[in-house]
């Protein structure tokens, strides 16, 4: 088959922000820059004419080396009807987010593009147990207001916290996210959700590092020292996770065979099916400024679709993989790491507690959380409070800041923003989650028990607590649901002895 498409379709990912399906990433600039030497002006040359071909949309971050700067060139150099789109992230140290360091992020990031306003900027966010994203989505809704920030986007986001942003009303364009027929976590409940709300998947990892392409069909597997990098670090640990070395034959032989029909490589095979997931808005492509492209190759995409054959083929050989586990973004939050780090456990614990650990004097078997809530000292309580080997958490509402209720009438948003609460009073005291042994959920109205307990399987599916849910026809507050927690752990206070 001869390609007939001469540019990439488009799409309107938010109003007034129409952008190409293929969108061109520049996570690579970081691994090309490994050796400490920024990228020259060829960079800039070579976006040039992935901007020509239609391929007028690049997705950056603030820590993918200088591709910021690459990019705000081009976007300085481009005539006013030509400017590229420009989509980046900000991904922060979880910790306090005032209106004037998301303002500082926000300026850096408009500094280095050089630009008056950022067409999407996208929030990444480390741990959910910090409350803080909710702060920084709200005063970036208000950069939003004042013209510096065109539109807002998530990365790595999960369904259930996708669910509080917008049940708290801030305006989400955009949840970028893994996405490929190795990773199809994104095909369930999270294209669900995003259909729903008018949220467009822009989708990375469509071609797994460049695992999923003709050069690896029949191909021996790789050993550690054979992967040159990162991305292929990162996947290889996708197909481990899969089943490992020969699904991923099994997966690659099906798209060869699908290929084959319509005349195209695997790599169109791979991203096509993307593409044809309804929630995808564009999917993402790396690029190697300078050292290799394949844009008249992936315009081929567009070029033909998938029958009714082509999908049960796939279907048959996706059937032989295990599921990657868990929801989107789970792979920077908890095991199994599938980055291209491996473990990030190490940085994760790095991070500063939500809460306060205040010890009882004279009482070094003793301790207990405070959140700053004007009520604690007044009713004499801690959020939570260890005793021993104990841990035994207040009943919890989703209260953010002083008195600010978070998703209103949605208790199984509120759930969510109460059991990250309450994950985040027991860490302070030195336990875990999995160390939970009774939760006691109360509801407003019982009618409403099952999202509430679905929610409540996907934090302890596997650590089962015993568990009783109760209606209470007036919780004190504007509230749906209110949840307490108790757990016994092992290991000590911290607390020296001495």
């Amino acid at each position: 088959m001869s390609s007939k498409t001469t540019q990439p379709e488009r799409c309107e990912l938010a109003p007034g922000l129409e952008i190409s399906r293929l969108v061109t990433g520049l996570w690579q600039v970081a691994d090309m820059e490994r050796d400490g030497a920024p990228l020259d002006d060829t960079a800039v040359a070579a976006l040039g004419e992935y901007a020509a071909a239609g391929f007028d949309t690049f997705d950056m971050a603030d820590h993918y080396g200088s591709a910021e700067l690459i990019a705000g060139r081009l976007a300085r150099q481009s005539a006013a009807g030509e400017k590229p789109r420009l989509l980046t992230k900000w991904c922060p140290e979880p910790g306090p987010m005032t209106a004037e360091i998301v303002r500082a992020g926000v300026q850096e990031r408009l500094d280095r593009l050089g630009v008056a306003k950022i067409d999407l900027l996208q929030l990444h966010w480390w741990t959910f147990e910090h409350p803080g994203y909710l702060d920084a989505l709200k005063a970036l809704a208000e950069l939003r207001e004042k013209g510096l920030v065109g539109h807002l986007g998530v990365t790595n986001f999960d369904t259930d916290h996708l669910r509080v942003l917008v049940g708290h009303g801030i305006p989400i364009a955009s949840n970028q996210v893994s996405f490929s027929v190795l990773d199809r976590r994104a095909a369930g409940e999270m294209s669900a959700f995003c259909r729903e709300h008018g949220i467009g998947l822009l989708a990375y990892g469509t071609l797994g590092g460049g695992f999923l392409s003709d050069k690896w069909v029949g191909a021996a597997e790789p050993s550690a020292a054979e992967i040159g990098d990162w991305s292929k670090m990162k996947y290889k640990r996708f197909i481990d996770t899969i089943g490992g070395w020969p699904v991923l034959q099994s997966i690659l032989h099906a798209l060869v065979d699908i290929a084959g029909r319509h005349g195209v490589s695997v790599a169109n095979a791979a991203t096509r099916w993307v593409l044809e997931q309804p929630a995808v808005a564009a999917i993402i492509v790396g690029a190697r400024l300078g050292e290799s492209e394949h844009r008249a190759d992936n315009l081929r995409v567009f070029d033909f679709a998938f029958d009714d054959a082509d999908r049960a083929a796939l279907d048959g050989a996706l059937a032989t993989a295990e599921p990657v586990p868990g929801d989107c973004g789970d792979e920077y939050r908890r095991p199994p790491y599938l980055t291209a780090s491996g473990d990030l456990s190490h940085h994760l614990k790095a991070i500063e507690p939500v809460f306060e650990r205040v010890d009882v004097p004279d009482r070094p078997d003793r301790a207990y959380v405070t959140t700053g809530s004007v009520w604690e000292p007044i009713a004499g309580y801690g959020r939570a409070t260890r005793i021993g080997d104990r841990i035994l958490v207040s009943g919890t509402t989703a209260t953010h800041s002083a008195d600010e209720v978070v998703c209103p009438g949605d208790p199984a948003g509120q759930t969510v923003y109460i059991l990250d609460k309450i994950a985040a009073s027991i860490a302070t005291l030195g336990g875990t989650l999995a160390d939970v042994v009774r939760t006691r959920i109360y509801l407003k109205d019982i009618d409403r028990w099952e999202p509430v307990s679905r929610v409540h399987g996907r934090y302890f599916g596997t650590i089962r607590p015993a568990n009783t849910l109760l209606e209470v026809s007036a919780l004190a507050g504007p509230y749906d649901v209110e949840i307490e927690a108790e757990a016994v752990v092992s290991a000590p206070t911290g607390r020296s002895a001495g």
